[in-house]
């Protein structure tokens, strides 16, 4: 955001600021938010190379409507849910280590 938008805001009562400040994360819970962001980033692109989320929720016996959510940052998707995904769409342990790697 660029200085003179953040002025205009905070002159109005705005509060501008990170996310994991509004949140109040640690460093740690916030590294953990953007390892799960890097993953549905990483499998929606993988899948959509590959397959369908309905190939890929039958693959996983999931549903498709899960993998949607696991490919769009739901909460509720465990990073378990995110790396068996990754796997099943041809994903080696070194392509998610890679995708964790990345972030920070």
């Amino acid at each position: 955001m660029d200085l003179d938008k953040r002025t205009r805001l905070e002159s109005r009562g705005w509060k501008v600021g990170k996310v994991a400040d509004f949140l109040e994360l640690t460093s740690e819970e916030s590294i953990l938010v953007e390892i799960k962001l890097a993953l549905s980033q990483s499998l929606k692109e993988r899948r959509q190379k590959l397959m369908t989320q309905s190939e890929l929720a039958s693959k996983m016996s999931s549903s498709q409507p899960r993998i949607a959510k696991a490919e769009n940052g739901d909460a509720s998707v465990s990073i378990e849910l995110l790396i068996r995904a990754m796997l099943a769409t041809g994903a080696t342990p070194q392509d998610i280590g890679q995708v964790i790697a990345s972030v920070g």
